[in-house]
């Protein structure tokens, strides 16, 4: 092609980065862009409902893929600004989403134009880094840096504002660079002075414990985190969010840390005497801050790919600047010669009695298949109904979050949630994005009935793609976590928590999906297990204890407790 439009260089830039994927919606700004997608071969478009949904999809692609995901707002102004909680979303969670944005043309910036917004200052917070395209010689140049900048680490979400009138100019081949792939580096480790300090302090523990966070997950480093693990005899914790770091039927698996975590993984952290802390910050949820959710005598060793983590909430002994995978695989080579220490067997053999008790507990706890249908009943008929391969989704309702740790994550990844954004209204779009990322495994998104009434217009986007996950809505009738917190700190002064729904089941038929309905526990394996077989998008209208309500931030309201 001799000349094109910059709308043209657009997809051919995204072709080049190897987009496979393009979630959007369609607007008068992006046209140009649009139109050129007609004829890329190479590139599915996936036209969404909502622009907040359709980052919630990207983002979900990104996270199950390991590549960037791509949306396309095609209106500037309101279609730009209904971005905002989705690409928020994806900073807190360090996901490489790429947003394009049309934006306003270059001759009506500040004349309060029809749908003006100043989208460079807008994004500018709530992502990496946001660019605003000045010449349209430079596409092939911006797309490349959006996507180099989303997946060098630490990852996060990249904004590109395309003024309309730069996507309809044309340019002549000689005007415009080459349409390359961007070059990323992720690996980086210690010098080896720093390795074999931290090696020889780990085998030197009695009582090791890993604690594996975001950084092992998303570098797919379960390989070498188990290789170390069974070097050491150390459990592996993982922080709230990431309980699929390692495959739970590894023998070394404790599931979640911390305050939102399981007891025997708490109390681990409790009584390691060191503790490796591999691709996390030790972050609010992972630790609330607290520095007795750690031992406080434990020597702390600390990998972490962003410098400014190193040491930000507790105090490190060792810290190493490195991606979980390459410090792994280096600590295993700097082990290499140091004897264990004879009392980690017996370590890692009290754990795993406590965690065998642990899953009995649960599973006793959860009873039989009695009416009120409970929580705890619907996670234990999951764990036995669900394949291997599963990838589950979630809110960070109060529902999901007791979910989190109860799951059987058995292959990696196969946990994506709101994480430290705590948001609402994100499982199902994310959901249909983890799919497509991962077509040929099971995806079940699990919300609240409430988050699911954001989000439920996208059971047509899953229809007309062919997206087929199975969502199962937890319906209790209420914002469940705001009604705990009336009824436990506001004298059960209930305003605004109580949520009138439509049957989703019959919702979902309408949109052409599949529609089942949960209303006795006795029917909710033969339920779930037809919707995963079903073929068709899903969706599973399951009617909870409306009384099973529980207030998780309890820490919010020390001043009304009684």
């Amino acid at each position: 092609m001799k000349n094109m439009t910059g709308g043209q260089a657009v997809v051919a830039a995204l072709g080049a980065q190897g987009t496979d994927h393009v979630f959007g919606l369609i607007g008068s700004a992006g046209m140009e862009i649009f139109d050129a997608l007609y004829d890329a071969r190479d590139i599915r478009f996936i036209g969404v409902r909502d622009e907040r949904t359709g980052v919630h999809m990207a983002d979900g692609y990104a996270r199950a893929s390991g590549q960037a995901g791509v949306f396309l707002a095609g209106q500037n102004g309101p279609g730009a600004t209904n971005l905002v909680t989705g690409l928020a979303q994806a900073h807190a969670a360090y996901s490489p989403v790429v947003a394009l944005g049309g934006s306003l043309s270059s001759a009506h910036i500040y004349r309060d134009a029809f749908q003006e917004v100043d989208q460079q200052s807008l994004f500018k917070p709530i992502t990496k880094k946001t660019y605003t395209l000045t010449q349209t010689a430079r596409i092939p140049e911006m797309v490349g840096e959006a996507f180099r900048t989303a997946l060098s680490p630490r990852r996060g979400p990249v904004m590109l504002n395309l003024p309309r009138d730069l996507l309809a100019d044309s340019l002549d081949a000689s005007a415009y660079g080459a349409f390359e792939r961007a070059q990323v580096f992720d690996t980086l480790t210690a010098p080896r002075a720093v390795l074999e300090q931290a090696a020889q302090m780990l085998a030197q523990a009695e009582r090791p414990l890993i604690i594996a966070g975001g950084g092992v997950k998303n570098a797919r480093s379960q390989r070498a985190v188990l290789e170390l693990a069974e070097r050491l005899n150390a459990p592996i914790a993982m922080s709230p969010g990431h309980g699929d770091a390692i495959s739970c039927h590894h023998p070394l698996y404790a599931g979640q840390v911390g305050p939102r975590g399981n007891p025997v993984a708490s109390d681990l952290a409790k009584q390691a005497d060191v503790i490796l802390a591999l691709g996390t910050r030790l972050g609010f949820n992972t630790t609330f801050y607290q520095r007795d959710s750690l031992n406080p005598t434990a020597k702390l060793i600390q990998v972490e790919i962003e410098p400014t983590a190193l040491g930000r909430f507790f105090p490190v002994h060792v810290g190493i600047l490195g991606d979980a995978d390459t410090v792994a695989q280096d600590l295993v080579a700097a082990l290499q010669g140091l004897p264990a220490h004879p009392g980690t067997a017996a370590w890692a053999a009290r754990f795993a009695e406590q965690r065998r008790a642990l899953l009995q507990q649960r599973d006793e706890a959860a009873g039989a298949a009695a009416d009120p249908l409970q929580p705890a009943y619907l996670f234990k008929t999951l764990r036995d109904v669900a394949p291997d391969d599963a990838i589950y989704t979630m809110d960070a309702g109060t529902l999901c979050l007791q979910a989190t740790d109860q799951m059987r994550y058995a292959q990696t990844p196969a946990l994506f949630t709101p994480l430290d954004f705590g948001l609402v209204g994100f499982s199902y779009a994310c959901g249909l994005g983890a799919k497509l990322a991962q077509p040929g495994r099971t995806v079940i998104s699990l919300m609240g009935d409430g988050g699911f009434g954001m989000a439920c217009s996208e059971i047509g986007t899953a229809v007309a793609n062919g997206i087929n996950t199975v969502c199962l809505v937890m319906n209790n009738g209420c914002w469940g976590a705001e009604k705990a917190y009336q009824r436990d700190f506001f004298d059960q002064r209930y305003l605004g928590a109580d949520v009138p729904n439509p049957p989703y089941d019959k919702l979902a038929e309408l949109w052409g999906a599949q529609g089942f309905r949960v209303d006795r526990a006795a029917d909710l394996a033969r339920t779930v297990d037809a919707a995963i077989r079903c073929g068709r998008p899903a969706v599973v209208d399951i009617q909870v204890d409306p009384n099973a309500l529980y207030s998780f931030r309890r820490d919010s309201f020390k001043n009304r407790a009684k």
